[in-house]
């Protein structure tokens, strides 16, 4: 296949099955690879709700006890597939630009046994609601992008009370950790692992923890993460706000540099960059600076790499940071990221990780179709899931399954209210 000049559905498929079959070896029942293999078809299709539901009647299941099951009680290990996805990724995705981006994002819930859920700041919604956040690393570079892994952000509402992990399953002994925490975990399982990234890239949650930024330095790994307004920064006038040093900076200082293609052409900010000194003399630290070249808002940077680099280095480095942004965009709006119906820890890990095997396989995807035929955009992720979904799909529906699941579906919601009912009268006067 000419990559991006024309569809082959029999080498997406290929690429499906080799995909599926890296990480075969950690389901060791056939039935268990054959259902997970369903699933993650499932979160590929067409569906307008990704759920247990939906996806089981998509396999042609009679119930949806099969996907429950593959989620709650069966022997698999989500951790050791997030490896292989990792693994995978670099394989197929890496190059000598390669790094990781750290993000969270949350998903509005009712009710309160739903693991992880307080009322708490939800970028989503952006504002406090009802929430379960997780927090997610992605693998960037030139040739494409995905997430890798996945922490859920328990607050310390849960971790404060056994009683209410125990419930969610949430493993004993768990205890409170900050979204920076999280992220210093999963970078250090990534490096530990072998994966070559020679920066790091956070917004301003991240880069406001000074444990993190330690952690990274230790390693001799750089990093851009954007800091507050008022964060306080040394230079040779002393420390000052980071605000107060872009007020400082000469008019020359600055220069119009693209941090990036988007839909709309190259991203021209202006661009200036302070040395930041500290008592460590390791590496190289700066406070990069943003300016919007119409409203003359700014964005402050703290940044630091073992060796010197160039203005433009730091500037590509801060661009590459909205490659998280897309991969939460297209692993909801295509894969079901946010869709999950599950209350418990296990299953809230294993759903996730079979969202991401699915959205690597529409990244590897859109890498090998860079390159459009002239007068067309190459083929982009959604394209990508919308041609293997009607090209190579093909779901086991038939008359009688769709009779069955209405069946189905209407008792359940029959028994469910009768217990609603039920409950009620005992709770009124």
């Amino acid at each position: 296949m000419a990559a991006g000049h024309r569809v082959d559905p029999a080498v997406w498929r290929e690429s499906f099955e080799s995909l599926m079959a890296g990480v075969a070896g950690r389901f060791t029942r056939v039935e268990l690879r054959r259902r997970v293999r369903a699933f993650v078809l499932g979160l590929l299709s067409d569906l307008p709700r990704k759920n247990c539901w939906g996806i089981a009647e998509h396999a042609g299941d009679v119930t949806p006890d099969g996907m429950q099951h593959l989620l709650s009680r069966a022997v698999w290990d989500a951790d050791a597939v997030r490896d292989d996805i990792r693994r995978i990724a670099v394989q197929r995705l890496g190059t000598s630009e390669a790094m990781l981006v750290v993000d969270e994002t949350g998903d509005l819930k009712k009710g309160t046994k739903t693991v992880g859920v307080q009322r708490q700041y939800a970028g989503t919604a952006g504002r406090i609601e009802n929430a379960q956040v997780g927090v997610f690393v992605t693998y960037a570079s030139t040739a494409g992008h995905t997430l890798v892994d996945r922490e859920l952000y328990l607050p310390q509402s849960w971790t404060g009370d056994p009683a209410r992990c125990a419930a969610a399953g949430v493993p004993a002994g768990t205890t409170f950790a900050t979204k920076p925490q999280l992220a210093t975990r999963m970078i250090g399982r990534a490096l530990d692992a072998g994966v070559a990234a020679r920066w790091v890239a956070g917004d301003e949650v991240y880069g406001a923890d000074p444990r993190l930024r330690a952690e990274l330095e230790a390693r001799e790994v750089g990093y851009v993460l954007a800091v507050a307004c008022d964060a306080p920064i040394t230079t040779a006038a002393g420390t000052l706000r980071a605000d107060a040093v872009a007020g400082m900076v000469p008019s020359r200082a600055w220069q119009r540099i693209s941090c990036g293609t988007g839909a709309k052409g190259h991203r021209y900010y202006d661009w200036a960059w302070v040395d930041i000194h500290a008592p460590d003399p390791g590496g190289h630290r700066w406070l990069l600076l943003r300016r919007h070249r119409r409203t003359g808002e700014l964005a402050f940077y703290r940044c630091h790499h073992p060796h010197p680099v160039s203005l433009d280095t730091l500037v590509r480095v801060a661009g590459r940071r909205w490659t998280i942004e897309q991969s939460f965009q297209t692993a909801k709006g295509q894969t079901g990221l946010d869709q999950h119906q599950v209350r418990t820890w296990t299953s809230w890990y294993r759903w996730i990780t079979l969202v991401l095997l699915a959205h690597l396989f529409l990244a590897i995807l859109t890498a090998t179709a860079r390159v459009g035929p002239a007068g067309m955009i190459p083929l982009t992720l959604n394209e990508i899931r919308h041609l293997f979904n009607a090209l190579i799909i093909e779901p086991a529906r038939s008359t009688i399954n769709h009779l069955q699941w209405s069946h189905w579906r209407r008792r359940h919601q029959y028994r469910a209210r009768q217990a609603h009912y039920q409950r009620q009268q005992r709770h009124e006067p």
